[in-house]
Protein backbone atom coordinates (compact mmCIF):
# COMPACT_ATOMS: atom_id res chain seq x y z
CA UNK A 1 0.00 0.00 0.00
CA UNK A 2 2.84 2.08 0.76
CA UNK A 3 4.03 1.93 -2.81
CA UNK A 4 1.09 3.03 -4.36
CA UNK A 5 1.07 6.09 -2.55
CA UNK A 6 4.64 7.26 -3.22
CA UNK A 7 3.51 7.06 -6.74
CA UNK A 8 0.81 9.28 -6.40
CA UNK A 9 2.55 11.33 -4.44
CA UNK A 10 5.45 11.69 -7.12
CA UNK A 11 3.13 12.03 -10.02
CA UNK A 12 1.25 14.38 -8.03
CA UNK A 13 4.42 16.89 -7.66
CA UNK A 14 5.33 15.88 -10.98
CA UNK A 15 1.94 17.37 -12.28
CA UNK A 16 1.68 19.98 -9.81
CA UNK A 17 4.77 21.76 -11.75
CA UNK A 18 2.34 22.84 -14.85
CA UNK A 19 0.59 26.53 -14.33
CA UNK A 20 -2.55 26.40 -15.82
CA UNK A 21 -3.43 29.45 -17.69
CA UNK A 22 -5.48 31.89 -16.07
CA UNK A 23 -7.32 33.39 -19.23
CA UNK A 24 -11.49 32.45 -18.79
CA UNK A 25 -13.40 31.35 -21.78
CA UNK A 26 -15.15 34.16 -23.50
CA UNK A 27 -17.29 33.76 -26.40
CA UNK A 28 -15.61 34.76 -29.84
CA UNK A 29 -17.49 36.23 -32.97
CA UNK A 30 -18.13 32.76 -35.10
CA UNK A 31 -17.60 35.03 -38.26
CA UNK A 32 -13.91 34.84 -37.61
CA UNK A 33 -13.67 30.93 -37.02
CA UNK A 34 -16.27 29.37 -38.91
CA UNK A 35 -15.51 28.35 -42.64
CA UNK A 36 -13.05 26.13 -44.53
CA UNK A 37 -9.58 27.26 -43.68
CA UNK A 38 -7.34 25.18 -46.06
CA UNK A 39 -3.26 25.37 -46.77
CA UNK A 40 -0.20 23.07 -47.26
CA UNK A 41 2.75 22.05 -45.17
CA UNK A 42 6.06 22.41 -46.33
CA UNK A 43 6.36 19.15 -47.80
CA UNK A 44 3.38 20.03 -50.29
CA UNK A 45 0.95 18.04 -47.88
CA UNK A 46 -2.16 19.84 -48.26
CA UNK A 47 -4.45 20.28 -45.63
CA UNK A 48 -7.90 21.42 -44.25
CA UNK A 49 -9.79 22.54 -41.17
CA UNK A 50 -13.92 22.97 -41.49
CA UNK A 51 -15.20 24.62 -38.38
CA UNK A 52 -19.00 25.14 -38.08
CA UNK A 53 -21.74 24.94 -35.25
CA UNK A 54 -19.32 27.65 -33.34
CA UNK A 55 -21.82 28.80 -30.03
CA UNK A 56 -19.85 31.17 -27.38
CA UNK A 57 -16.32 29.21 -27.31
CA UNK A 58 -17.55 25.83 -28.24
CA UNK A 59 -17.46 24.69 -32.16
CA UNK A 60 -17.02 21.11 -34.01
CA UNK A 61 -13.98 20.56 -35.89
CA UNK A 62 -12.91 18.54 -39.00
CA UNK A 63 -9.50 18.29 -40.08
CA UNK A 64 -8.30 16.13 -43.11
CA UNK A 65 -4.45 16.09 -44.72
CA UNK A 66 -3.69 13.11 -46.71
CA UNK A 67 -5.07 9.78 -45.31
CA UNK A 68 -5.68 11.28 -41.61
CA UNK A 69 -9.48 12.63 -40.75
CA UNK A 70 -10.32 13.64 -37.31
CA UNK A 71 -13.58 14.88 -36.28
CA UNK A 72 -13.68 16.56 -32.88
CA UNK A 73 -15.50 18.76 -30.64
CA UNK A 74 -13.53 21.82 -29.40
CA UNK A 75 -12.79 24.92 -26.53
CA UNK A 76 -11.25 27.89 -28.41
CA UNK A 77 -9.03 30.53 -25.64
CA UNK A 78 -6.61 32.75 -26.25
CA UNK A 79 -7.71 32.76 -30.28
CA UNK A 80 -6.96 29.03 -30.40
CA UNK A 81 -7.71 25.21 -30.40
CA UNK A 82 -6.25 22.06 -30.40
CA UNK A 83 -7.45 18.87 -32.74
CA UNK A 84 -5.97 16.01 -32.01
CA UNK A 85 -1.70 16.66 -32.60
CA UNK A 86 -2.85 19.84 -34.29
CA UNK A 87 -3.25 23.22 -32.94
CA UNK A 88 -4.84 25.79 -34.75
CA UNK A 89 -4.35 29.59 -33.44
CA UNK A 90 -5.84 32.60 -35.78
CA UNK A 91 -3.32 35.29 -36.23
CA UNK A 92 -5.23 37.91 -38.36
CA UNK A 93 -9.03 38.05 -39.99
CA UNK A 94 -8.97 35.26 -42.51
CA UNK A 95 -5.58 33.58 -41.40
CA UNK A 96 -4.37 31.10 -38.79
CA UNK A 97 -0.98 29.17 -37.94
CA UNK A 98 -1.45 25.55 -37.99
CA UNK A 99 1.22 23.13 -35.97
CA UNK A 100 0.97 19.84 -36.54
CA UNK A 101 3.21 17.38 -34.45
CA UNK A 102 3.95 14.41 -36.89
CA UNK A 103 5.75 11.08 -35.46
CA UNK A 104 8.42 9.28 -37.61
CA UNK A 105 7.46 5.64 -37.35
CA UNK A 106 10.54 4.61 -38.25
CA UNK A 107 12.65 6.19 -35.90
CA UNK A 108 9.74 7.23 -33.64
CA UNK A 109 11.17 10.54 -33.48
CA UNK A 110 8.74 13.62 -33.24
CA UNK A 111 8.86 16.83 -36.33
CA UNK A 112 6.76 20.33 -35.72
CA UNK A 113 5.51 21.19 -39.25
CA UNK A 114 4.32 24.53 -38.61
CA UNK A 115 1.80 26.16 -41.94
CA UNK A 116 -0.50 29.33 -42.30
CA UNK A 117 -4.22 28.69 -43.58
CA UNK A 118 -6.65 31.17 -45.19
CA UNK A 119 -9.92 31.01 -44.73
CA UNK A 120 -12.56 30.43 -47.71
CA UNK A 121 -14.96 32.34 -48.48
Amino acid sequence: MADIWNIISSNYVTAGTTLPSKTPYVAVDAAAYEGTWTGKYANNQKFSVQVSNLTGFRAKVKYQSGSTLKYQDVLIKDKAFRIGDSKFTLTRPGVAQIKTVVINPATGGTVLDTAYAHQNA
